[in-house]
This record gives C-alpha cells, structure tokens and sequence, in this order.
C-alpha cells in the first residue's frame, strides 16, 4: 500500500507539472483500432501538427456494430484541438451516431479564465481544469472531469491506479500502468456511465490499451505510433 501511494503522488506530481504539449512534439499520428466481442469494427486515429510551438490534433474515429448483417450502432466522428501555450483555446467536432448528429464547440474565454461549450447536450461555460475525453491525451488520468468530445457534456470522474502489468499489444511486450476511470456519480444511467479500464506506457505516456463493457465487450487498441 505505502508503494502505491508513493507511485501515486509522483506519478500526479509529475504529471500536472511536466506533462504538457511538449511530450507531443515527435509525434506525427496515432492509430488505434476499435474492436467488439474481440471483432474489430473500426478505427480511432489522431493526428499531430506543429505551428509556431502550437499544438493541433485532429481526430478521425468510425466505427459500425452490425447483428446478422444489419447495422445496429454507428458513430462518424472528425474532431480538432488547438493548444497554444500547452493551453486548449478550441475544440470542435461533428459526429453521426446512427444518423443523429451530435457537435461540440469550445473556445477558451481569456478574460473570464473558463471554456464555453455549445455543444449538442450541454451550453454553458466548464472550468480549465477539464480535458477533453480522447485517448491521445494521458491527463485524462489526472483530470477530475472531462468534456465528452462527442456532444460537451461534462462528465466528473475517479481514476485509480491498480498495478503494475505485462501486457503484449500487437506482439510488442510493455510494462504497463493500469488504471480504472469511472464516473464520480454511481447512480447515472449505464449508457451515460464512465467505466473504463486503461494501460499506460509510463515512458512516453502512451496509451496502449482501452476497455470497457456496454452489451459486449469494446476495446481501444494501439495499433501504431508514427513518430516524425
């Protein structure tokens, strides 16, 4: 116990203050794949730019779930961060979740010190301490919130560090940091419930591995990592 806690306020410590845009600066793209049922039925990709010491990442994720044929759940997502100064100032994205539209526009309010978010379930304003919900972003194991980069609902969250696993992700062997995310809020209904488990590479703060149970069994994997 006394060794997980002293993981833990390292591991926080470093994080909030080391972890920033920077740790992204050899990074050219993200690809993971999205299977179901041990399936895969999609991709979620993100993608690096570098302008003037700012930060762009574009995010491209589909997906489709068919039963016997016939599409039962899709989702058609393109999204971009901007960050300058290793501070997010805008997030926007469109989605098609089987055929309803759902959006997200943030923007970073300088003089009011806060995020506006017109979102398709949530308008309002959010605290700078929320991070948008992607898996590119390893402060989303930091976070005491996140924006859903679905729809700008804000979702309070618990992470807990379980252990130390050996985990093999596409025949490479990692030493990974396992985590749990879950809603702060036990009593939400279970589609709009946050219950994740989590692998980080702790060297370079890459997120290998997401799973998560919702009638079946979802997976987030890392498939490559190209570096520039």
């Amino acid at each position: 116990m006394k060794k997980i806690l002293i993981f833990l306020i390292i591991f926080f410590f470093e994080t909030n203050v080391i972890a920033h845009t920077a740790h992204y600066k050899n990074f050219n793209k993200i690809e993971m794949d999205i299977l179901k049922d041990g399936k895969k039925i999609g991709f979620c990709n993100y993608e690096f730019s570098w302008s003037a010491g700012n930060l762009q990442v574009k995010n491209i994720t589909e997906f489709e779930v068919k039963i016997m044929g016939v599409r039962v759940f899709s989702i058609q997502s393109n999204g971009t961060e901007v960050y300058k100064e290793d501070k997010l100032t805008m997030f926007k994205s469109e989605t098609m979740q089987n055929k309803k539209k759902k959006y997200v526009n943030l923007k970073f309010q300088k003089n009011d010190n806060n995020y506006l978010i017109d979102g398709s379930s949530y308008k309002g304003i959010a605290s700078l301490n929320n991070v948008v919900g992607n898996w590119w972003n390893h402060k989303i194991l930091t976070s005491k919130s996140q924006i859903s980069p679905l729809s700008g609902s804000i979702k309070e969250q618990v992470v807990k560090f379980i252990k130390k696993e050996n985990i093999t992700i596409n025949g490479k062997k990692y030493l990974a940091h396992k985590f749990t995310l879950k809603s702060k809020n036990p009593n939400l209904p279970e589609d709009k419930k946050l219950d994740f488990e989590i692998w980080l590479e702790p060297e370079k703060n890459i997120i290998l591995k997401v799973t998560y149970n919702r009638l079946g069994n979802w997976e987030y994997i890392l498939r490559k990592i190209n570096f520039n």
